[in-house]
């Protein structure tokens, strides 16, 4: 993913390169902008010093970050005007299917329209909310507390895989890395109330311990509110209870730079052998209550972490997992109970981990349910009005410039064997590119949606989703699937599936410009493009073949080769200090900087393949090469919270974003020309010391 974290084709593309992503390059230049927003520069850095200050700097010394926000910048403005079209379609929607059902009969099957509208109407009904007070959640509360014994532990863990709870061991099917075009039962640890293990078990940083005592504070409020303290107890104690167990659930959690290798989390064995391996908790018991029967195999992703997590089942007083699971739950569904739940929620969700001030909208974190739970039908509805089929054409031509590019650079490599680069092309060969929408459209027709219910929606949406996923077992693996909606501002790439994936809101400004010149395009929405190509040569993505398998194509040397130019970048980054004392894990983020670094080489060479020969127009004063480099600055214009930069540095693969700008462009020998950098400048790298990698 280009924000958040790349994750699935018979598709062969031409080689050729059309000569402009929209508009020719032989109209005149008069006629186009340069697509740039000259008002967010500062003109008193100069690019040569800082690319993202002197691009954006304007703006983020005139931008507040508004209050209901942790960060802000372009990423966030375009999720915002996603969010308010779907708004406006919802708004529409509710009027029309208000006055069809006041004319139906009782007992008339529900369209999709009507559950689309009944989900976002009861999430905004706050005052039902307080009126059904803890009534909707006394069901599931009761059934944990009915906990008696560990094999009702065991049942219920695995219960609660189709429920709103996050469990010390979560259970999914997906394709299997090795057999990608079989479905696997994969487990992932997880658990935690707070964002990381690095959270409970860091206990020198003051950030940390500052967010510790805040999710204290927040357990003694729910644990309050719902009369959950046993006899003897104060909530407070039994908050603390909690944080002691959770404590223990940390230790043997992985970090994640050891959850992002593919060949580490690649587990499978026999339901026996986990039985042996992790002999705290009757699995049978756990995956017979989760539905999952009959599995000849299984994937454990974080061995030790299930074994440390299952002795803990056996050990821990059953009194404590009781409340474990009860906050859990009420932490899980605390945006649709009553006011006292949901400001204690964003105290700690919103203020303490993010730094907001204030809440979102109510209508768009219904919005963001919504999207969650019926996700593919608000889709069809965004492309119906916001995404016409000549921007999907347009976007199709965009990848197969950038594939285009991206063949001839693993042609022109130094440091690849021949070999190896024919390995490299029959995977690039194979790549399936997913644009805008799905081919098919998911089928909600089982799951239902009740007015003035929101806790039943939301468990509802989620036993649904959960039935979805055990229907894949036993199954061949679906590749048409999606994993994200037609209306999210991101792209991904999947590779057990091989496959670039571009959802239809991403096609907007400042990625792309349809009244712009080409180069800020290039810049823009064509390094995204080749950023997500890149991530199947990424360190990650690099270990799966071009049929979605992960199998090592490569010979010892070249992996070599590239582990030798990937240390570079690692060093390079764990050199950034976002915050004081808060560096960049180089080997957190080392799969989202390599594509960030040759998304950006591959968008450049597209750009000049674009221009034919021909010289660019001046605009603005600006050359193209200029332009295209403003292009990717824009892109990254951001400013956060220091509490967000926190969590990111402990839990995102993404460098922050002013490291994403210039720690790409630093290397980009494109760059040094277009500004001519000197030894001195803030930006100068020797030619010698530049990362080349795709």
């Amino acid at each position: 993913m280009i924000f958040s974290h790349s994750t699935l084709f018979p598709h062969l593309l031409a080689a050729g390169l059309c000569a402009s992503l929209l508009i020719p390059q032989s109209q005149a230049a008069s006629t186009l902008s340069s697509g740039i927003e000259a008002h967010a520069a500062d003109p008193n850095v100069r690019a040569q010093d800082n690319l993202f200050e002197h691009v954006n700097g304007g703006w983020l010394q005139r931008t507040d970050i508004p209050a209901d926000k942790s960060t802000y910048g372009t990423f966030i403005q375009l999720r915002d005007q996603s969010d308010l079209r779907v708004k406006n379609l919802l708004d529409e929607l509710s009027t029309q299917t208000s006055a069809s059902a006041a004319g139906a009969p009782p007992n008339t099957p529900q369209s999709v329209a009507q559950k689309v509208s009944l989900f976002y109407t009861s999430y905004l009904d706050t005052a039902q909310m307080e009126a059904l007070g803890a009534a909707p959640m006394a069901p599931l509360l009761a059934e944990i507390e009915a906990i008696q014994t560990r094999a009702d532990l065991a049942r219920f863990l695995g219960r609660a895989q189709g429920l709103l709870i996050d469990t010390p061991v979560g259970v999914g099917i997906s394709a299997d890395p090795k057999h990608p075009l079989v479905n696997l039962t994969q487990t992932w640890q997880g658990g935690l109330g707070l964002p990381d293990r690095d959270y409970y078990l860091n206990t020198q940083n003051e950030r940390y311990a500052k967010a510790r005592a805040a999710y204290e504070t927040y357990l003694t409020q729910l644990i309050t509110w719902a009369h959950l303290a046993p006899p003897g107890s104060t909530a407070q104690e039994a908050a603390q209870r909690v944080m002691a167990l959770e404590h223990q659930l940390a230790q043997v959690h992985w970090d994640k730079v050891d959850n992002r290798d593919p060949l580490k989390t690649y587990n499978p064995m026999s339901l026996k052998t986990l039985q042996t391996q992790a002999p705290g908790l009757d699995w049978s018991l756990f995956f017979a209550a989760a539905q999952l029967k009959d599995m000849a195999t299984l994937s454990v992703s974080q061995p030790s972490e299930v074994a440390g997590a299952a002795k803990l089942m056996s050990e821990a007083p059953l009194a404590d997992w009781r409340l474990y699971l009860q906050v859990r739950a009420l932490d899980g569904l605390a945006d649709v109970l009553p006011q006292a739940v949901r400001e204690a929620s964003f105290a700690f969700h919103g203020t303490a981990l993010s730094g907001a001030k204030e809440e979102r909208p109510r209508w768009q974190k219904a919005t963001a349910a919504l999207n969650g739970a019926l996700g593919e039908a608000v889709g069809q509805l965004y492309v119906a009005r916001y995404f016409p089929p000549e921007a999907k054409a347009r976007m199709e031509n965009l990848v197969s410039n950038l594939m285009a590019a991206y063949k001839e650079s693993i042609d022109q490599l130094t440091w690849m064997t021949p070999a190896t680069k024919a390995k490299a092309q029959e995977k690039l060969a194979l790549y399936s590119i997913k644009i805008g929408y799905p081919d098919h459209w998911r089928d909600y027709s089982q799951l239902q949606v009740r007015a003035q219910d929101p806790v039943g929606n939301q468990l509802r949406a989620a036993a649904f989703e959960w039935q979805r996923t055990l229907a894949k077992l036993g199954q061949p693996v679906d590749r048409s699937e999606w994993q994200m909606t037609p209306q999210t501002v991101n792209a991904y790439y999947e590779p057990s599936a091989n496959e670039i994936v571009f959802p239809a809101a991403i096609l907007e400004p400042p990625f792309f410009n349809s009244q712009a010149d080409d180069a800020v395009n290039y810049g823009g929405i064509g390094a995204v493009i080749g950023h997500e190509i890149s991530h199947g040569f990424d360190d990650q993505g690099s270990q799966f073949d071009g049929t979605g398998a992960l199998n090592n194509w490569w010979t010892p040397q070249d992996r070599q080769a590239f582990e030798a130019l990937t240390s570079q970048l690692v060093a390079q980054y764990e050199a950034y200090e976002p915050l004081p004392g808060q560096h960049i894990n180089g080997q957190l983020t080392l799969g989202e900087n390599i594509a960030d670094l040759s998304g950006l080489q591959i968008a450049y060479k597209a750009y000049e393949r674009s221009l034919r020969g021909q010289p660019a127009p001046v605009i603005e004063g600006l050359t193209g090469e200029q332009r295209f480099f403003y292009g990717w600055a824009q892109v990254w214009r951001s400013k956060s919270r220091d509490e967000r930069i926190l969590q990111r540095l402990t839990t995102d693969p993404h460098s922050t974003e002013i490291f994403r700008a210039n720690g790409a462009a630093v290397n980009h020998d494109g760059f040094h020309q277009a500004f001519d950098t000197q030894p001195g400048d803030g930006m100068y790298k020797s030619p010698s010391e530049r990362i080349r990698l795709w």
